[in-house]
């Protein structure tokens, strides 16, 4: 299991992310707002304006301070790197 960093020291299950977006559209909105009343949501931003918006194949929902193009750089790079050994 592959572990990348969202922000402060937090770290998510690479394989388990299946999107990565921006948190500015409205249904985005929706959707956090849905996972919030659910209790599927995880604000990784420490008080820090949202910009990723992380959404893993368990339905979660995981809030990130970082650029959406960070957290795909370093799913990239996870990648590349299990590449690498296999």
């Amino acid at each position: 299991m592959k572990l990348i960093n969202i922000g402060f020291g937090n770290m998510v299950a690479a394989g388990r992310i299946i999107a990565v977006v921006s948190p500015e559209s409205a249904p985005i909105k929706r959707i956090i707002r849905e996972a919030e009343d659910k209790g599927m949501m995880i604000n990784a931003t420490y008080g820090r304006r949202t910009r990723a918006v992380l959404v893993t194949d368990s339905g979660h929902i995981i809030l990130s301070s970082l650029l959406p193009e960070t957290v795909s750089h370093r799913l990239n790079e996870t990648e590349e790197l299990t590449e690498d050994y296999e």
